[in-house]
């Protein structure tokens, strides 16, 4: 589990220096929206991983809800530059308010990010109650900005 979590970590160092540079890589409107669905995706995925121990549906166990933390913390970075202008109208769930609102969406991204570094700390502690508590305060930013940015 220890070289699992050193992998995670290492992908996560490798990976967010190229995250600033995403957006000039989309060479169609059509890339970006994959792109950010499929960063969206694994977050999901491992969120609800998660989910499923807070909620009892999952044993707990302490190294696997820290991998699982690890790589929402890292992939929690990545979407934010996949919503280039003139993406809005491609095959997409986003609300055009993201590029209307650029300054109160990435200020929604900044406080998810900042709710999952507290999970982080909490997953480390090994306190499942902490554990819950933070998660509960993921959730409610990630369900704040799909209330504001995201057509169901």
């Amino acid at each position: 589990m220890k070289l699992a979590l050193a992998s995670i970590t290492l992908t996560a160092m490798l990976a967010v220096p190229f995250a600033a540079q995403a957006q000039a890589q989309f060479a169609k409107p059509e890339d970006a929206v994959k792109y950010r669905q499929a960063a969206f995706t694994l977050l999901g995925a491992h969120t609800g991983r998660v989910g499923a121990v807070v909620k009892g549906e999952r044993p707990y166990d302490k190294a696997a809800v820290e991998a699982d933390v690890a790589v929402m913390e890292m992939v929690a970075k990545l979407p934010w530059t996949a919503f280039p202008q003139g993406s809005e109208a491609a095959n997409s769930k986003a609300k055009p308010e993201i590029w209307k609102e650029q300054d109160k969406f990435m200020a929604a991204a900044d406080k998810m990010q900042g709710e999952i570094g507290k999970l982080s700390t909490a997953a480390k502690s090994g306190d499942l109650n902490a554990i819950k508590t933070a998660f509960g305060a993921v959730g409610q930013s990630c369900k704040a900005c799909h209330d504001n940015y995201r057509n169901k």
